[in-house]
């Protein structure tokens, strides 16, 4: 994804050296060793020649996917973590009012329990549920009569 190129060190003046690495500078030659008569009229270099500086060079393409990549990361460290905290408090608030629920619905049960072991109660259950009477009672049954005089049958005597 990303691209090397290389750069000659040029005379421009709007080179900006700011832009360059901060590596070791690299070595420029002295005039006296640089340069020496051959003999034959030519100049030879001698000594450590210049080296380009090289940069890293990032296209469009590139600088897009390091910002989303960057993105991503803040996410995963930022975002999610803040949803999955939002959302256990939640999670817990529903949790909490399910257990004031269950307290008030065991203390009625438990006022429940505690009227059924009466002697009263048991009694009251037992002839609105089961029509028992106590020993030496007598038990009756009404019965309901149509209330429509026209479903009724009378007969006279004769």
């Amino acid at each position: 994804m990303s691209e090397e190129t290389t750069e000659e060190p040029s005379d421009h003046s709007d080179h900006d050296p700011s832009d360059e690495p901060a590596e070791a500078p690299t070595p420029t030659p002295t005039p006296a060793a640089a340069e020496t008569d051959d003999g034959a009229g030519a100049l030879v270099e001698r000594g450590p020649r210049p080296q380009p500086v090289r940069r890293i060079v990032w296209g469009p393409r590139t600088r897009i996917a390091v910002a989303s990549l960057a993105l991503v990361a803040m996410m995963f460290l930022f975002v999610f973590p803040t949803r999955s905290y939002v959302a256990q408090k939640r999670q817990i608030g529903r949790a909490a009012h399910a257990v004031e629920v269950l307290r008030a619905q065991n203390e009625v049960l438990a006022r429940q329990a505690a009227r059924l072991k009466t002697h009263r109660e048991i009694e009251r259950l037992a002839r609105e549920q089961f029509n028992m009477v106590m020993p030496g009672e007598q038990a009756y049954n009404v019965v309901e009569t149509p209330s429509d005089p026209s479903d009724t049958t009378t007969t006279t005597a004769p």
